[in-house]
């Protein structure tokens, strides 16, 4: 026997437990992996769908979308960080180690890529703000205006005109955070963090992973909340009731009728509460490993291999299975009260699937191992509990 036998999870019991998990109800609550829904409740996102967002500018046929201070790529389906570092005529090596991917990693259609270093602008250059658009044209005009000797009647080609928009803030995502964090923190939903950068339907984000925050439309900010007044302010204070009429009389309240007095109860004839039998012990030697919730399912007792093992308390055999990482056998006999007993790392098994059993009678042996234990579980229902204060004294 190995030790990675006495350290391995509960999953040993899977097959035994598969064919009695009807005696168990099953917790079927959602998990909330981010908390929000306030430790049971159920999800509330008002907060963090805030306020109406730009749509994200529409990035060139090569898919780069370029602001004046960095430049991001948008993937194509079927992409990888490769294929998309050659068409945009970047570097692959320089563009995997920037967003913490590999040069082969396959990308979401649509997920947005940051550049290390600018890449050939688009026609129209960088997405610039709406006034500076308005500045470079109201110079343009200036210049065609001002007196000039026409020389051609040609007319120059019209220049590709440049997108307008607000730089969105770009966030590095750190340890710990995720998408409705991240959301949270800026005051817009997780839905249009998503949205602008491609992240998939789990809203799943990487360390390092850098996302544009989407752009709020001005002027359709979240209301803000009333303001917090001083006391005495705001609303006036209701008048009393009894500031116009005077209140009834006070009755006296009707006394008390005697409370009778038990009679001390005669503790030398109490007998202890009825709780579920206590069990004996199916072998007798050392515990070598004591009961730990999620680490240990059981009690590991060690004696010689080929000790008897004996049943715990009477009951149903319910299952006998193999644990196929040692070879030795499992076996799960069933009590009243919906609890289990479950005798792992056994051998020379002496009874069969439905036998009744009494307390004390020999189900099997303990099997061969260095060293040799057995372990004895509890469990209530699917789930392993302390076997201690279900044994005798």
């Amino acid at each position: 026997m190995t030790q990675d036998f006495m350290t391995a999870k509960p999953r040993r019991l899977a097959v035994a437990l598969v064919a009695l998990a009807a005696l168990a109800a099953c917790d079927d609550s959602p998990l909330d992996f981010d908390m929000r829904g306030r430790m049971g409740g159920s999800v509330d996102t008002s907060a963090a769908a805030l306020g109406a967002v730009a749509p994200r500018p529409q990035p060139d046929d090569r898919g780069v979308i370029s602001y004046p201070n960095y430049q991001v790529a948008v993937a194509r389906r079927g992409d990888t960080v490769a294929s998309l570092a050659q068409r945009i005529g970047a570097d692959a090596g320089a563009v995997a180690r920037y967003n913490g991917l590999m040069p082969d990693d396959e990308l979401r259609f649509g997920e947005v890529v940051a550049l290390p270093s600018r890449v050939a602008e688009p026609a129209g250059g960088p997405i610039r703000a709406p006034e500076d658009v308005t500045a470079i044209a109201g110079a343009a005009l200036d210049r065609i205006q001002a007196p000039s000797v026409q020389t051609s009647s040609l007319e120059p080609a019209p220049a590709a005109a440049a997108q307008t928009g607000v730089e969105p803030t770009r966030h590095q995502v750190k340890r710990g955070e995720t998408a409705y964090t991240i959301a949270r923190s800026y005051n817009v939903s997780v839905r249009s963090l998503a949205d602008w950068n491609g992240l998939g339907s789990d809203f799943a984000v990487r360390e390092g992973q850098f996302l544009l925050i989407p752009v709020v439309v001005a002027g359709e900010e979240p209301a803000e909340s009333a303001p917090i007044t001083a006391p005495g302010e705001g609303s006036p204070t209701p008048v009393p009731p009894s500031a116009s009429a005077p209140l009834p009389a006070e009755r006296p309240a009707p006394a008390a009728a005697p409370v009778a007095t038990p009679p001390a109860p005669d503790i030398g004839k109490q007998s202890a509460p009825k709780t579920q039998a206590a069990m004996s012990m199916p072998v007798s030697g050392s515990i070598i490993r004591e009961y730990s919730q999620g680490k240990n399912d059981g009690l590991d007792i060690a004696v010689p291999a080929g000790t008897a093992v004996k049943a715990a308390t009477e009951g149903t055999v319910g299952a006998i299975t193999q644990d196929s990482s040692t070879g030795s056998s499992i076996v799960v006999l069933k009590h009243s009260d919906g609890l289990l007993t479950v005798y792992m790392n056994v051998t020379d098994v002496k009874v069969a699937k439905n036998d009744r059993v009494s307390r004390g009678s020999t189900i099997a042996s303990v099997a061969e191992g260095s060293p040799s234990y057995l372990r004895f579980g509890v469990y209530q229902g699917n789930k392993a509990v302390d076997p201690a204060p279900y044994l005798a004294p």
